[in-house]
């Protein structure tokens, strides 16, 4: 027929029946050639469920052949900002997981994991004033994903002294990937290439077993819709789920090259900065109404996104990112960025007022959903009272916010009692006095609350110190607090950095011995630029597109 063409499957040689069944001998083989345990990462989606589903059927026929004894572990990363639909199906497929592992006697222990109170999303967002995670500053993976599974692993090895981590990983799914799992195949040092396992690239003394790494998009698919789920979660549900978050619902069979495959989606967290649209919950709302309580969830990520397809939409983004943020870095700083289109200071944290905002964004979306949504989510806490605790720590403790918000911010949007703990009132150190301080500040030029801030800290600093026997850091700290606090307007602090900049480009231009013409010329046309950029107010718009952003912010 005029089109069709032969796709690639792991199951045309010997079939689906004699390929999955060599992949289950390979695994009982593997399993018994020693003692270190396995860790198997599952994330609900459809290649860690078909790598389940393979060692499952392996550890059932090894049972009833009595040699059945080593532990096999299941680990679920959940960052506590994924999609909710999909964290309740991960949840329940655990649940059954832990239920027939139990019945059938094998070994197999899920885990649930989340990442420290500290890590999460809203803490370092809301909390410290972290911005969005983007491509040039992206803090969140690593917090959110690859910390608990690692310390998992890590304590795994500490404990047994090898780990086998089995991933759901397939070279079909880019030419990246390919690349990657080819690299790692190829390593001549690897002592144990014979038994398909390959070193880790991060972790020591954990090798990665990769089950599935030659089967393409349809050959999951084939298998789960022909193989029984062993846990009892059906793979129909499964196939359902990801047709749900396809855009137009449909699951069509690849009959030749034009065919769009079924199972593409990326189920992520709902907050997901690093991509331009969140497709997969946008195509459940839009093929499922009774899915529209998400839908306060996607306004969420909306409301600190800045990535856009459209140039001028994203210029838009970046300068509104910008007004939210402060001028100075955490730590006080001024950092100045260089570009062709000019010079500027690289905006820091999140500002006081955006972040309280946020908070109530949040808060918000949280009571709606548990007002819209099915049973499932009434509970549904976005911001659970561990978190609301951090964030108020840190906003009192290292950012010096004295006046307490969150309590009222709370209690003002849920309308219930902040069940937080209770501090005790300050004479002086309170919301009240410090609206007035801050009114006091307002009606004598400070716009923008810096000179408020300023008195805010030295308060708080003396007041942390006050019944102390050693005031040791008494002195550096009140240093440090006056140092951040010196500029009495965003103007000042960039001509003060770009004045500084250009002073130090100035005497590396006069005073470097043996610079070549090319690096001279570099500097002068560096200077002009800082020169030319000192007069300019605000944040240069030009100098948007071409922002550093690191974590030393």
């Amino acid at each position: 027929m005029s089109g069709l063409v032969q796709t690639y499957s792991a199951f045309n040689e010997k079939g689906l029946k004699a390929a999955t069944a060599d992949a289950v001998a390979h695994i009982k083989q593997l399993y018994l050639s020693d003692q270190i345990p396995w860790v198997i990462g599952y994330s609900g989606g459809k290649d860690s469920t078909a790598v389940l589903q393979l060692i499952w059927y392996a550890l059932r026929e090894l049972s009833k052949e009595g040699k059945c004894k080593k532990e096999v572990h299941v680990i679920s990363t959940d960052t506590l900002v994924e999609n909710p639909f999909v964290a309740m199906w991960v949840e329940k497929s655990l649940e059954r997981m832990k239920e027939s592992a139990e019945k059938q006697k094998l070994p197999i222990i899920a885990h649930r994991l989340t990442p420290a109170v500290k890590d999460r999303f809203w803490v370092n967002l809301i909390g410290k004033g972290y911005p969005a995670p983007r491509f040039k500053f992206r803090w969140c993976t690593d917090r959110l994903k690859i910390a608990p599974s690692n310390t998992f692993i890590n304590n795994m090895v500490t404990s047994k002294g090898e780990a086998i981590l089995v991933l759901g990983t397939r070279k079909a799914e880019s030419t990246t990937r390919a690349a990657t799992m080819e690299h790692y195949e190829s390593i001549e040092t690897n002592t144990r290439r014979a038994d398909g396992l390959t070193a880790n690239g991060t972790l020591e003394r954990v090798w990665v077993y990769t089950p599935i790494a030659e089967w393409s998009n349809d050959d999951v698919w084939i298998y789960l819709n022909s193989v029984e789920n062993p846990w009892n979660f059906p793979n129909q549900d499964l196939m359902g789920m990801y047709q749900g978050a396809t855009e137009g619902g449909e699951c069509p069979l690849v009959v030749d090259k034009s065919t769009q495959s079924c199972g593409d989606s990326r189920f992520g967290c709902y907050v997901c900065t690093m991509v331009t649209e969140d497709k997969s919950m946008s195509a459940m709302i839009a093929n499922d109404e009774e899915k529209e309580w998400m839908l306060p969830l996607l306004s969420l990520r909306n409301e600190i996104d800045v990535n856009d397809s459209n140039r001028e939409k994203k210029l838009d983004k970046l300068r509104r990112d910008k007004s939210r943020r402060d001028f100075r870095r955490m730590n006080g700083s001024l950092t100045v960025h260089i570009s062709k289109h000019g010079a500027d200071i690289v905006p820091g944290p999140y500002i006081q007022s955006f972040r309280e905002e946020l908070l109530e964004k949040v808060l918000k979306a949280q009571v709606a959903v548990q007002k819209m949504g099915p049973k499932e989510v009434k509970n549904l806490e976005l911001l659970p009272l561990e978190e609301l605790e951090e964030i108020r720590r840190i906003w009192l403790e290292e950012k010096l916010e004295i006046e307490d918000n969150l309590p009222s911010i709370y209690e003002r949007v849920t309308g219930k009692q902040y069940q937080g703990a209770k501090r005790a009132h300050h004479p002086i150190l309170n919301k009240t006095v410090m609206d007035k301080l801050q009114a006091y500040c307002a009606s004598h030029q400070d716009p923008d609350g810096l000179m408020y801030q300023q008195i805010r800290a030295v308060l708080a600093i003396a007041n942390k110190h006050k019944n102390q026997l050693r005031r040791a850091n008494l002195s550096a700290e009140l240093n440090d607090s006056l140092e951040k606090g010196a500029f009495s307007s965003l103007k000042d602090a960039k001509t003060f950095a770009l004045e500084r900049k250009r002073h130090e480009l100035q005497i590396q231009l006069d005073n470097t011995p043996n610079l070549s013409g090319k690096d001279k010329e570099q500097l002068s046309e560096q200077i002009a630029i800082v020169t030319r950029s000192i007069k300019e107010e605000g944040y240069s718009s030009l100098l948007i597109e071409t922002e550093v952003v690191s974590d030393d912010f």
